[in-house]
């Protein structure tokens, strides 16, 4: 995940918090895994394609669009820099060597003219100060033709990780979090929004596709519960509380969590998203 955030509730919701995201790059990797399939298959992608992934993170993504573009390469593109430097450590030691990954906000990246085949991203384009601006660069990045495939957060009352932590309301100062079509993480969680915003772009032949996938949170409810309420958007809503109401907190998600637990006690929590398509006329 990346781009650029305007205030300190959308940079929690994004998860960028520089080391503090990257050490637990692997963690929100199992949450979202279940996406990659099915963005890969709507990608489409081509033995020889040039694919650039938009907030690449540590580079799952990456990589896998990199072994099916085998003829081709894959461009990662992320803000952060730890998560960067992550993501060449592991595309190192798999000896991939059609991968490369740069620095930047895909908002103002130089992009322009690289005929890239296809871009694609795993929640990485929520968070763009201008989304219009944003996607039109990433449009000149692509050929004529060229392929846009993204996932992106869908209505947040089907989402039931934050279905958890809304249940916290009591404890937590919650207040507008995860509202559909605010700015953040849940910005382009309305298919007419997805629209517009993509239209205004110069994209063609626009799709919005509902696509839901379980994500392992954790190994048990209390481990579960740490990672949510330490990470991303938990971690800052416990900064805001004292520390007996956070304990209290910590003890009513991790009950929340263990009807979640399968049963080998991994918490398994389903994500609900819109799984777009595109296309550069």
């Amino acid at each position: 995940m990346q781009q650029t955030a305007n205030t300190k509730q959308e940079q929690a919701w994004n998860g960028y918090e520089g080391t503090h995201w990257a050490r637990n790059q692997d963690r929100w990797d199992a949450v979202n895994e279940g996406f990659n399939q099915p963005l890969l298959e709507a990608a489409a992608l081509a033995p020889g394609d040039a694919v650039l992934d938009i907030g690449c993170g540590a580079g799952a993504t990456t990589r896998l669009a990199a072994r099916r573009a085998v003829d081709g390469h894959a461009t990662g593109l992320d803000i952060s820099g730890p998560q960067l430097e992550s993501a060449r450590a592991t595309t190192d030691a798999e000896r991939l060597g059609n991968v490369a990954f740069e620095q930047g906000d895909a908002q103002v990246h130089p992009l322009a003219g690289r005929d890239f085949d296809v871009a694609i991203s795993r929640y990485g384009v929520m968070f763009f100060a201008d989304p219009v601006a944003a996607f039109s660069n990433i449009a000149r990045g692509l050929r004529t033709g060229g392929r846009l495939a993204f996932v992106c957060a869908a209505d947040a009352e089907r989402n039931e990780w934050l279905q958890a932590l809304a249940a916290l309301r009591d404890l937590l100062p919650l207040g507008g979090f995860g509202v559909t079509g605010g700015p953040g993480m849940f910005s382009l969680a309305d298919p007419a929004r997805i629209r517009e915003v993509l239209t205004a772009a110069g994209f063609t032949d626009l799709a919005v596709q509902h696509a839901e996938a379980d994500g392992r949170w954790g190994q048990g409810a209390r481990d579960a519960a740490d990672f949510l309420l330490d990470s991303g958007p938990g971690r800052q809503l416990l900064a805001q509380v004292d520390q007996e109401t956070g304990t209290r907190a910590r003890q009513a998600l991790t009950e929340r969590l263990r009807p979640h637990e399968d049963p080998q006690g991994t918490v398994r929590l389903r994500s609900s998203a819109w799984l777009v398509t595109a296309v550069r006329p």
